[in-house]
């Protein structure tokens, strides 16, 4: 049995409230991540393509920098968090403003999978040497 490995990607501060992310999160955790991508593209929600986002930048970390297999990732961890808040202010009668806030969100995927096998390097004998270098001259 091959290997397990945990990778994850983190996103800061997606200008979106961590409650419409969440709704969108809880659709594909614990999912493979090539269904997780085919049910977020058909998602009718703008927070679908952030999750989206993430989940390429984890499934590219595990692939490229720590060569795990592409058709064995999962999501094991996907959890969404408030970030930052901007505080703002809305004009009001009689010269008052009213206080808001721009809630951003922090969206944290990790993905588990099998480590790809390396493949073995072919053995040549002295025959075959031979020949290659026979043919070069």
């Amino acid at each position: 049995m091959a290997e397990t490995f945990k990778v994850r990607a983190y996103a800061e501060g997606i200008n979106q409230a961590p409650r419409k992310v969440a709704l969108v999160a809880s659709l594909v955790r614990n999912r493979t991540v090539a269904d997780a991508i085919v049910i977020l593209s058909h998602t009718p929600k703008r927070a679908a393509l952030s999750v989206i986002k993430a989940i390429d930048s984890a499934k590219a970390n595990a692939i490229n920098n720590h060569g795990l297999d592409g058709k064995t990732l999962m999501i094991s961890t996907l959890s969404v968090t408030s970030g930052t808040r901007l505080k703002r202010y809305n004009p009001a009668a009689r010269g008052r403003m009213l206080p808001f806030q721009k809630k951003t969100a922090n969206i944290l995927v990790e993905l588990t999978g099998d480590i790809k096998p390396k493949k073995s390097a072919v053995q040549r004998t002295s025959d075959s040497k031979a020949s290659v270098t026979k043919e070069k001259k």
